[in-house]
């Protein structure tokens, strides 16, 4: 019996939960149901003849014919959204100059701009990974169109969600157990390094910061290392790290804000609304 057609809404919930990594957090990118998501992956295995999708340590990952099927949707869905711009008129073409810092892009920007190109294929992309230190003054100065940073004060930027903030540490190593605890923290004036200050002082925790570095790989180098331990949004710890809590000797850490900034000079730019619509529609979550 020859194998069933290959519904788009099928490939359209397959790609979402490879981008996004779960059921869960699929659902909310393609506006469905996780049970909804989980019945469209059932009905695109069954059309396949097998499984495409595996459960794995922390989340799905693909199967063999899931990673050779992975492509070819990626490119008819990529045709989907040309064939409708086309039939609907001209597609939106200029440059827009985006920024995000390295902890939320992967995650976070990733199904963002995949989206995005899938509809406006002809936009110029300009991306900086800079920490949000670094980009909120570049918004206001007009060299980034728009910005996904985490909230510098109250009122700034259109909110998008809460990230939590979590302590990690190199298991062979143990950094934990040292007094003063040495902390690896991102520069100064950063959230982060604020929350993490605050957090210790507050449970009077002797702490010394051994290791200062602006970038993600920078901290997970301390990490890795033994050198320290550190304070990282929980969407950019990768396997083998150990994610520490009370129970180690460390405090709660606040969460932070992640908003969104639009630059003033874009106001009246299709293609910044275009973009900014398409960061709500992704990211945006309520409460």
């Amino acid at each position: 019996m020859p194998a069933a057609d290959l519904q788009l809404d099928w490939l359209r919930a397959f790609v979402a939960v490879v981008d996004a990594g779960s059921l869960s957090a699929a659902a909310p990118l393609i506006h469905r149901s996780q049970s909804a998501v989980s019945m469209q992956i059932k009905k695109l295995e069954d059309a396949a003849g097998r499984p495409v999708l595996s459960r794995g340590p922390r989340h799905l990952e693909l199967t063999p014919s899931g990673l050779k099927l992975l492509a070819y949707a990626r490119r008819l869905l990529e045709l989907h959204g040309e064939t409708l711009t086309s039939l609907h008129g001209p597609q939106l073409s200029g440059r827009i100059r985006v920024g995000v810092p390295d902890d939320y892009a992967a995650t976070y920007f990733t199904p963002v701009l995949r989206s995005f190109v899938n509809r406006h294929a002809d936009v110029e992309i300009e991306l900086s990974c800079e920490q949000s230190t670094a980009l909120v003054p570049r918004v206001q100065r007009g060299e980034i169109d728009l910005p996904l940073v985490s909230q510098p004060r109250a009122g700034v930027g259109t909110r998008l969600f809460r990230e939590p903030l979590v302590w990690v540490g190199a298991t062979q190593h143990e950094a934990w157990r040292r007094s003063p605890l040495p902390v690896a923290a991102y520069e100064q004036g950063s959230l982060a390094r604020k929350g993490v200050v605050a957090a210790l002082n507050a449970k009077r925790i002797a702490h010394r910061v051994v290791y200062n570095s602006s970038s993600l790989a920078g901290q997970l180098a301390a990490v890795e290392s033994g050198l320290a331990v550190a304070a990282l949004t929980r969407c950019s710890v990768p396997p083998g790290f150990q994610i520490l809590q009370e129970k180690h000797g460390l405090p709660p850490l606040p969460p932070m804000e992640v908003v969104v900034i639009r630059s003033k000079a874009s106001a009246r730019s299709p293609v910044v609304d275009a973009m900014f619509a398409q960061v709500l529609l992704t990211l945006q979550r309520k409460g």
